[in-house]
């Protein structure tokens, strides 16, 4: 059974960084696309980045040029560097994979950026 799980979540100031990474637990499943959404209270789910099994990533347009997604294919781990952090980013952060047609979503890590 898939189960990824996110960390590197946290509270940080405005301008800072966080990372957050994610992984099918160690077993190293070959995912095809992954990325990360993230949920603000009272808002929709959105897509933050993403990025396919070769390396080409997609932004969202408010985080272009501050946060960046990559992928170790050989630990099929996805990280999100977080820099310029800013209010409007705090949310609780989602992995999410693609395998064999099916999508997967980690539990969320909690990003909070104070003022």
């Amino acid at each position: 059974q898939v189960q990824l799980v996110e960390s590197g979540g946290g509270l940080v100031q405005a301008g800072g960084s966080l990372r957050l990474s994610c992984s099918d637990s160690g077993r190293y499943l070959s995912f095809n696309a992954m990325g990360w959404y993230r949920q603000a209270p009272g808002k929709q789910r959105e897509l933050v980045a993403g990025i396919t099994s070769d390396g080409r990533t997609n932004y969202e347009d408010s985080v272009k040029g501050r946060f960046t997604i990559s992928r170790d294919n050989a630990q099929n781990t996805v990280y999100l560097q977080m820099n310029s952090l800013k209010p409007e980013d705090t949310a609780v952060y989602y992995c999410n994979a693609g395998l064999f047609g099916l999508t997967y979503w980690g539990q969320g890590t909690q990003v909070t950026v104070s003022s």
